[in-house]
């Protein structure tokens, strides 16, 4: 519900929102205890966008990172195999098994990806990384179709994880384990009738699914792949997604996330100007929780830490005073982004 108070960011609770998450878990949430990753990496790119980033202690950011570090899978002792490499989501399943089943103790693509841009948010040098052993591990997800498996154990393969593989390629500056040509033709081949772009050729087109490829197209500078009028289609078919807040298909209600996913795939089509941001803005700010902090992604709902990200993250976009830029194909701060770079120079000048 919009009141007086709603029209502005409850900024100081937001802060305290994200901070619970960082110390402790609601039990809501238990369900989410192989993907914590996740949730560490909405609290803490949550506390960066709010300019909060030193909110967290010195001490926690150690333990935060040392955390993340214990989550990252090495090369097999017994022969040196890269394939399982990444990140888990959980110290749960971050456990030694033998050798018949040691497959299954392997990275995962989004939980790499949310791993690594944690660590840049907290100013990580990304040193004990093993960068060789990752992009061997994104190598091996990579399907004869162009697109990504989640994880060698067996998991679903579509859009999302192309992206997830085009971030870890972007961020550890090597596209070695990332096919450029056969990702970008599953790509358009994944645009649908509508020119939307689904999970897989021939489902529905959705806002979250169009980000996830315009990023990587983006990313790996293959955008002009896409012809003149496949991207004024695709500019249209975003701009119509917009009702007060932005809906991720046609005939779906407004949800808060998508004022990231819709918001950031117009930003990257330089088109995001065309679209009505009181409006936009009007719709978020009804789904804050002014009294707690948190956004969720209807009116009236419980908040949650995605929504709650993503909700400031929409906002940024389109300018709100008290929070930094967002870089919309890495869906991370120009701090976090900054820091990034100046890792990539240091990466080249030790060649």
């Amino acid at each position: 519900m919009i009141n007086e108070e709603n029209k502005e960011l409850a900024h100081r609770q937001h802060v305290k929102y994200f901070m619970r998450f960082l110390n402790i878990l609601p039990s809501s949430l238990s369900s989410h205890d192989s993907t914590r990753v996740t949730i560490a990496y909405f609290s803490v790119a949550g506390l960066d966008v709010l300019g909060s980033i030193t909110s967290i202690s010195i001490e926690l950011r150690s333990r935060i990172i040392d955390w993340l570090y214990l989550l990252q899978v090495q090369p097999r002792k017994s022969d040196g195999d890269m394939s399982t490499c990444g990140f888990q989501g959980s110290s749960t399943i971050n456990i030694e098994l033998d050798n018949a089943n040691s497959h299954y103790r392997c990275g995962h693509l989004a939980m790499t990806y949310t791993a690594l841009c944690t660590l840049l948010a907290l100013g990580d040098d990304l040193s004990r990384v093993n960068r060789k052993a990752i992009i061997n591990g994104v190598k091996a997800l990579q399907t004869e179709e162009g697109n990504f498996s989640a994880t060698l154990s067996g998991c679903e393969s579509d859009m999302r994880f192309v992206y997830c593989a085009a971030c870890i390629s972007y961020i550890l500056n090597d596209w070695s384990g990332f096919n450029v040509e056969k990702a970008t033709d599953y790509i358009i081949k994944s645009m649908g009738y509508d020119y939307g772009i689904a999970q897989c050729p021939e489902l529905e087109s959705h806002g979250g699914t169009t980000y996830c490829a315009l990023a990587t197209l983006s990313l790996t500078n293959r955008l002009d792949q896409l012809s003149e009028y496949q991207l004024d289609s695709l500019r249209r078919w975003l701009v119509f997604r917009q009702v007060d807040g932005f809906q991720g298909r046609p005939n779906k209600p407004v949800d808060t996330c998508y004022s990231f996913w819709v918001g950031a795939s117009l930003k990257m089509l330089d088109i995001l100007h065309l679209t009505n941001y009181n409006s936009n803005k009007r719709y978020v700010y009804e789904t804050q929780d002014y009294v707690v902090g948190g956004f969720s992604k209807w009116p009236d709902t419980c908040t949650d830490p995605m929504h709650t990200y993503l909700g400031l993250a929409g906002l940024s976009l389109i300018g709100e005073s008290g929070l930094l830029e967002i870089v919309p194909t890495l869906n991370i701060t120009r701090r976090a982004y900054d820091h990034l770079k100046s890792l990539h120079q240091k990466w080249a000048s030790e060649l």
